[in-house]
């Protein structure tokens, strides 16, 4: 049996605020809550396969410290852009 779409995004963003890295939860967390709910079929998918990369690899990747995988890219750049004036506006 498939999963809801509810409950495709209610596991998507729990998993977006418990990753393990409290710096990825504050990053991925309030994204999701901003973005889930909008976000096309085509990003969700992207979105849920960025759930499932390591936070070793992710954190270094939205602070362009390392080179995105190519599927990846748009989605860890919109994602730095958010974290970062959420930042700012503090």
């Amino acid at each position: 049996m498939s999963e809801t779409q509810e409950a495709q995004l209610k596991r998507m963003a729990m998993r977006s605020w418990r990753r393990g890295m409290k710096e990825m939860d504050l990053i991925l967390g309030p994204y999701a809550d901003a973005h889930l709910a909008t976000m096309s079929k085509d990003r969700l998918i992207i979105f849920d396969k960025l759930l499932e990369e390591n936070d070793q690899d992710l954190l270094p990747w939205i602070l362009g410290q390392n080179p995105v995988p190519a599927y990846l890219t748009d989605l860890i750049a919109e994602i730095g852009v958010y974290a970062r004036e959420r930042l700012a506006a503090k």
